[in-house]
């Protein structure tokens, strides 16, 4: 069964250069996927099939980086501050492309996007370290990194939105290698 032209757009638009045969029957209305863009593996003529079975994982995940790095409520994180934690998450994690994707949304924040900073003040020491934590040893966290983070002044519904933060960036960062992979395998 041949695909419409429309089906045909949706899915270029959602995975550029990815060549698409009859198989790969999906349509996706969101932007790109940045797991897929930072892992290449969109541009892997052969893994038109995988990425057509898993176009909905593909579109979630996207939705669920919408939704943590610009949500409708921010609390005490903006997007700008969000996007550098990301940023900063990525290269503790030697995910370069992933961080450079993150840190052009920073902008004034971009500072807080070098792992080699420790921070200023201690509401920002605090969140920091707690991030350096969480996406390092997040098995290692006891009450005391929350406490740090209360003893700053941060409330629980803003350390609720960093642990948020903090789990999807570890879900992101596995989704790109396992991407990656793939692609290098030419699967």
């Amino acid at each position: 069964m041949a695909m419409d032209g429309s089906a045909q757009d949706r899915i270029e638009a959602y995975c550029p250069g990815l060549e698409v045969s009859a198989v790969a029957q999906i349509a996706v209305s969101l932007r790109p996927s940045t797991a897929l863009l930072i892992s290449g593996a969109g541009t892997v003529a052969g893994l038109a099939p995988v990425l057509a079975r898993r176009a909905e994982v593909l579109a979630l995940s996207q939705a669920a980086e919408d939704a943590v790095l610009r949500p409708a409520d921010p609390g005490a994180w903006c997007h700008a501050t969000r996007a550098a934690l990301a940023a900063r998450v990525a290269r503790l994690n030697r995910e370069d492309a992933l961080a450079d994707h993150h840190i052009a949304d920073a902008g004034v924040e971009a500072r807080l996007g070098d792992p080699a900073r420790a921070g200023q003040g201690a509401r920002e020491r605090a969140v920091l370290a707690f991030m350096d934590a969480m996406s390092q040893d997040p098995r290692d966290m006891e009450v005391h990194d929350v406490a740090r983070l209360r003893n700053a002044g941060i409330g629980d519904g803003d350390i609720v939105r960093l642990a948020d933060l903090g789990a999807f960036l570890s879900y992101q960062l596995r989704l790109v290698a396992g991407l990656r992979l793939l692609a290098e395998a030419g699967a």
